[in-house]
């Protein structure tokens, strides 16, 4: 009786196609698992070599297997053995197919099969495995084998291996996914049927020797292996540091471009503008206390361009830095100190508390824009009094100090002379000529002078934002060098300070430290050591320079960087020269600060003294060192 709810079962087609699951193809590939290694050795391109082919003739047997159920192709049926198991001709399908596909050339048209691509599994490290070998006959039939496509050797596999009649061959190719089975049955037929030694160990991918692969060249690989190994570590480590890469940020803020802070420094609303009279009421006088001034104060496209290209200045930007003065973006909103059209082109001045940074464009556009930075951090009064705002045709203007009440362009090496007025607008100078873009030699060095409550100084440009204040004096007690006295000092010397120039020179003191008598009546010579200070601290320069009576300017006689002397660490000096008298005799003469006790020399002048001074008999380009020692019993050496 059936049911009424129930649906009759349909009885089995003969037409149906016979399934195969995991588990009976799994059985399969166990029970046959070497004679399908072989056929896949077989058929595999010899060209891979004998350890890869080893190799890649297990992966694809293992691959074989299918993903769930599948239809099993269409076989000779034949009710016993291997070849009436469905399981076993699903897998040998599968076998033959990957090992057809990974003959075939890899080509940028199309993503290489997996078959194509060495095996992941198995691995076989520091090892070459290879099938044991046969006679000359499996010798000849393998060469004869290689010279066949992979469809002629699949066809020619399949009827020796298998004992497939050509037309379940040709069948099996099909279904294998070959184009012409014909034709690679035809091709196998031009190689001898010797089906048996196809049984041979020569081709048996399961029965392997072992021996090790190239030793040198494996030793090789290791170190260039460890030596990459150890350059990712490195470069890991390096991304991983704060600011970019793979580790984490901690408590840092965003991104610079989405840091409040940073934004907040590149908009113009948020520009700090000192009112007009703050440096009145202010406890100290610097670049703090600047009021913004120029015509172009208040443009604010002007001003964001200048702030954008502070904080990321383009590869069309030219960017110049004195020594120890960085270069990025501001810390938090500058200071607005001028904006204005100076000459040809528009000028924005900023300051940041450490740096002044100028930028410049042409009044007609962007193209060509230029960026300035100098450090300031710590300036006096007298240092924070002027900014240079342009260049032209040898020419300079300067921005003045608030408190700075008249402006004077004087040349330095003529101290009788007067100096000339300069005309101010609103801070601005008119243009006076600059040393630092005099040409060939020096007969001028036109300094800015400038005058305020506190008194008169000198300023000279020398190719930076800020000009370098002039002094004199022995160190530790100099005064400005503004005093007849100081001009008269600094007039030999003034040519020197081009050695100066773009070295971030925030001051340059004259010392006249000796005066020596010259051997057979020739008057008497002037020793003036000139100190360089900048404005990192390190860098200073000393020059040790000798005037004789008569000579219009001095000579370096000695020179050191990064060095105490002549400075207020240590204001003392000691420098000597070879010197040709009246008569055609030389001598070497030496000299040092007052507080120097004695002299001595050594090398190819031997000599010595007490007292500051010394002179000694020498000859035309001999080689001498100086010593000496300082009241104090300290030893002092010359410079060189």
């Amino acid at each position: 009786m059936q049911s009424q709810d129930v649906a009759p079962r349909p009885a089995p087609s003969a037409s149906a196609e016979p399934f195969v699951d995991v588990e009976q193809a799994e059985a399969a590939l166990v029970e046959h698992y070497p004679r399908l290694v072989r056929l896949a050795y077989l058929v595999l391109p010899p060209g891979l070599g004998r350890n890869r082919r080893v190799l890649t003739a297990h992966a694809l047997t293992q691959r074989a297997l299918p993903r769930g159920r599948a239809s099993t192709p269409a076989i000779p049926a034949q009710s016993t053995g291997r070849d009436g198991d469905p399981g076993y001709a699903f897998v040998r399908l599968q076998v033959l197919r990957t090992a057809l596909e990974a003959g075939l050339p890899l080509t940028f048209r199309a993503w290489p099969k997996r078959s194509q691509l060495p095996p992941l599994l198995p691995q076989v490290w520091g090892l070459r495995l290879f099938p044991r070998s046969g006679g000359a006959d499996e010798l000849a039939l393998d060469q004869r084998l290689s010279a066949l496509s992979g469809e002629a050797r699949a066809a020619y596999v399949l009827r020796g291996l298998e004992r497939l009649p050509d037309g379940d061959v040709r069948r099996v190719l099909t279904e294998a996914g070959v184009a012409d089975p014909d034709e690679a049955l035809d091709e196998a037929a031009e190689v001898p049927a010797q089906y048996a030694l196809l049984d041979s160990p020569e081709f048996d991918a399961c029965s392997l020797q072992a021996r090790p692969t190239d030793l040198m060249r494996r030793r090789q690989h290791l170190k260039a292996a460890l030596a990459a190994a150890a350059a990712v570590a490195v470069c890991g480590a390096l991304l991983g540091l704060p600011g970019g890469g793979w580790g984490p940020d901690g408590a840092a803020a965003p991104a610079y471009a989405r840091n409040p802070s940073a934004q907040a420094a590149l908009d113009t609303a948020n520009l700090t503008r000192v009112p007009a009279t703050a440096w009145q009421a202010a406890s100290r006088n610097d670049f703090s206390v600047w009021p913004a001034r120029g015509e172009l104060a208040h443009d604010t496209a002007l001003l964001r361009r200048a702030l954008a290209v502070w904080a990321r200045p383009g590869e069309t930007v030219q960017v110049s830095a004195t020594p120890g003065t960085p270069s990025g973006g501001p810390a938090g909103p500058p200071q607005l100190l001028y904006a204005g059209l100076v000459d040809n082109a528009r000028v924005v001045i900023l300051y940041d508390g450490l740096r002044i940074a100028r930028y410049a464009e042409p009044k007609d556009g962007t193209k060509g824009a230029a960026l300035d930075f100098a450090r300031v951090d710590g300036a006096t009064p007298g240092e924070a009094s002027a900014v240079v705002l342009g260049r032209a045709d040898g020419n300079v203007r300067y921005l003045l100090a608030p408190w700075v009440k008249k402006a004077a362009e004087r040349d330095l090496l003529k101290p009788g002379s007067g100096a000339m007025d300069l005309t101010l607008t609103e801070g601005v100078t008119s243009p006076l000529a600059g040393p630092a873009q005099q040409n060939g030699g020096c007969t001028s060095w036109n300094v800015l002078q400038l005058t305020d409550r506190s008194g008169t100084r000198l300023m000279s440009d020398l190719g930076e934002l800020v000009p370098a204040r002039l002094t004199t004096g022995r160190p530790g007690a100099v005064h400005e060098a503004s005093g007849a006295e100081a001009l008269r000092t600094w007039a030999p010397y003034a040519c020197s300070l081009g050695a100066m120039r773009s070295a971030g020179v925030r001051t340059v003191n004259a010392w006249a430290y000796a005066e020596q008598p010259l051997p057979e009546a020739g008057g008497s010579a002037d020793w003036v050591c000139t100190r360089a200070e900048t404005w990192r601290g390190g860098g200073t320069r000393a020059l040790a320079q000798f005037r004789t009576p008569g000579s219009a300017y001095g000579a370096v006689a000695a020179q050191a960087e990064n060095v105490p002397a002549c400075g207020p660490r240590d204001p003392n000096v000691l420098a000597g020269v070879l010197w040709k008298s009246g008569s055609g005799s030389w001598y070497l003469l030496a000299a040092g600060g007052k507080n120097t006790a004695s002299i001595s020399t050594t090398g190819a002048v031997r000599g010595s003294g007490q007292g500051n001074l010394l002179a000694v008999k020498a000859k035309e380009g001999a080689q001498a060192g100086l010593k000496g020692t300082l009241a104090d019993g300290r030893a002092i050496n010359g410079l060189r």
